[in-house]
């Protein structure tokens, strides 16, 4: 805090210091200014900007498309894939989509949509119910948080594992030759 003073004068004290004079507040009576490295102060800027961006978590909605006449089996596959998404920390949206005469069962294609619900109930959590919109009716998932933390965790232990076992094994070898 150097107070109140000339341009030149502050302008003689930043190039004295090797500094920048920046002008913070123009519209104040005086005008404000302020005396750094505008330089380093940019670098700081652009690099508190990435370090937020690389903690940003990016969610990612996986789309999972069936038809009414979809077979147990085939939504089996389809379910797993789900459960997949899940454990990566996506979320999961089902899609029926319904055609011509199928169009006078939905409620064939919403007895499915809760069944899924129900077999997710555990792992995942309803972001957007069963809803009709034209042909066809949508469900969102999103992942448990509590379920998420303890799979990551898991796989998290089991990548870690692994690499021990792999640095072990290269030891071994090295002490063979």
């Amino acid at each position: 805090m150097v107070g109140v003073m000339a341009p030149q004068e502050a302008l003689r004290i930043a190039e004295g210091k090797g500094l920048d004079l920046i002008e913070i507040a123009p519209e104040a009576k005086p005008p404000t200014c302020k005396i750094m490295d505008f330089g380093k102060y940019k670098y700081e800027q652009k690099k508190k900007a990435q370090e937020a961006r690389k903690n940003q978590t990016v969610i990612v909605v996986k789309e999972i498309q069936l038809r009414p006449r979809t077979e147990q089996h085939d939504l089996d596959v389809k379910l797993r894939a789900a459960r997949r998404f899940l454990e990566d920390g996506s979320k999961a949206k089902f899609n029926m989509r319904f055609k011509g005469r199928e169009m006078a069962h939905q409620e064939l294609g919403m007895n499915m949509l809760l069944k899924v619900i129900e077999l997710f109930k555990e792992i995942a959590i309803v972001e957007v119910p069963p809803k009709r919109e034209g042909k066809q009716i949508f469900l969102q998932l999103a992942p448990e948080p509590v379920w998420l933390k303890a799979i990551q965790k898991e796989q998290k232990e089991k990548k870690s594992s692994q690499t021990q076992m792999t640095t072990e094994e290269a030891e071994q070898v090295a002490a063979a030759e």
